[in-house]
């Protein structure tokens, strides 16, 4: 009797939802009064963590009325809901927990999480406060996308801190790029780090060195017959390398830039070498399909519109409100709060794996012949 009662309170509030939707057909009476009929709701299905409804419009009942009413489910049931579906059938689920409005990146939370995998990304806490993570081994590429202060910055910097403390600097080199000058400031002196650059002609060159990289590693796959740059024999064995590009798309008019990073998408599971890319704001005209198309993880923050939203495969990131919070498109679709890392506490947390070196890191001569492949060969500043 109590679940039949609770039951029945949860599908006279989503009729209730309907009403004042206006998603219902009116049909006046002999009487005078109105009779309504409602979208059909076949199961409610309630549980600690949610509620959930099954239902489907009425024939005749336009399905864009759904989404245009969206925010009438969100009044009745709160800011916690998710609404899925198309043309007739739709799930709405009511969550029982709200998601932290700030998630502190804690290291000693993430590492059981990331421990399992070879190149661990935590992504962010879900609704029910458990961690999403994934390995970049196989899902290879990553795709940020979000407004000012959306957070995307904050998790590139998360990202990057926590595949550092994660790998040894001969299992894992970073070659980050930073075209806004202002996020990668604080990885300069890590030693897994081979360069921070910030203008378009070295980022040019260093992807040279990358695509020749990525063709010695293909020629020894050949060579060796094996399928994956991990089958190498033991003095044969390469590191892992990441390539990340904040704002990559301030250089979409360099073509050799986006041909090597269209590449490296395209064959750098195989070979060891990653790419995350990060921009504000997505245009379907200037990110190439052939790179959206192997970027196998999006994350959508804060986005503009719809539009952008589409293009970065995170339908919803338009609609959301608290920094730090993103839709992730990968094995499926995830709404996430991201890890807070500051820039001190990165810092700290970085500190132990800082060297001193003698080239700097951001500066690289005019040379002819852009042969570089390791810092040593091109940073030649003097020492921090």
């Amino acid at each position: 009797m109590k679940r039949f009662l609770r039951n029945l309170h949860a599908k006279q509030t989503l009729k209730y939802a309907f009403d004042a939707a206006g998603l219902y057909a009116a049909k006046r009476l002999s009487n005078g009064k109105e009779a309504r009929r409602y979208p059909k709701i076949h199961d409610v299905d309630i549980n600690e963590e949610r509620t959930r409804y099954v239902f489907t419009l009425l024939n005749g009942m336009d399905p864009k009325e759904i989404a245009k009413k969206e925010f009438v489910f969100r009044q009745v049931f709160g800011r916690n809901v998710e609404l899925s579906g198309d043309l007739k059938r739709y799930v709405l689920t009511v969550y029982s927990a709200e998601m932290p409005a700030v998630l502190r990146y804690d290291f000693a939370d993430i590492q059981p999480v990331i421990e399992r995998h070879k190149l661990g990304i935590i992504a962010g806490k879900d609704r029910h406060g458990r961690y999403v993570s994934f390995d970049l081994l196989t899902q290879p590429h990553i795709l940020i996308a979000g407004e000012t202060g959306s957070g995307k910055s904050t998790q590139l910097r998360s990202i990057l801190t926590t595949l550092i403390k994660q790998n040894r600097p001969d299992r894992l080199q970073l070659y980050l790029a930073d075209c806004k000058k202002s996020e990668f400031h604080v990885f300069r002196k890590v030693e897994h780090v081979q360069c921070v650059l910030t203008s378009a002609e070295d980022i040019r060159r260093m992807l040279r060195s990358i695509k020749r990289e990525l063709d010695e590693r293909s020629n020894l796959t050949e060579q060796f017959e094996i399928s994956h740059i991990d089958e190498l024999p033991d003095d044969r064995k390469r590191p892992y390398i990441v390539v990340c590009i904040d704002e990559f798309l301030l250089l979409r008019k360099d073509a050799e830039i986006m041909d090597v990073l269209a590449e490296l998408v395209a064959i750098g599971r195989t070979l060891g070498v990653f790419a995350i890319l990060s921009m504000q704001r997505p245009n379907a005209k200037t990110l190439d399909t052939t790179i959206r198309a192997n970027l196998t993880v999006s994350m959508g923050f804060k986005l503009r519109d719809i539009t952008e939203a589409r293009i970065v495969n995170t339908p919803g990131a338009e609609k959301l409100d608290v920094s730090g919070r993103f839709i992730m498109a990968a094995d499926k679709t995830y709404e996430l709060q991201a890890p807070y890392l500051e820039m001190n506490e990165a810092k700290a947390l970085l500190n132990p794996y800082c060297v001193m070196k003698s080239p700097t890191k951001d500066v690289t001569p005019p040379a002819a012949e852009p042969e570089i492949l390791t810092e040593k060969d091109v940073f030649i500043d003097g020492p921090y």
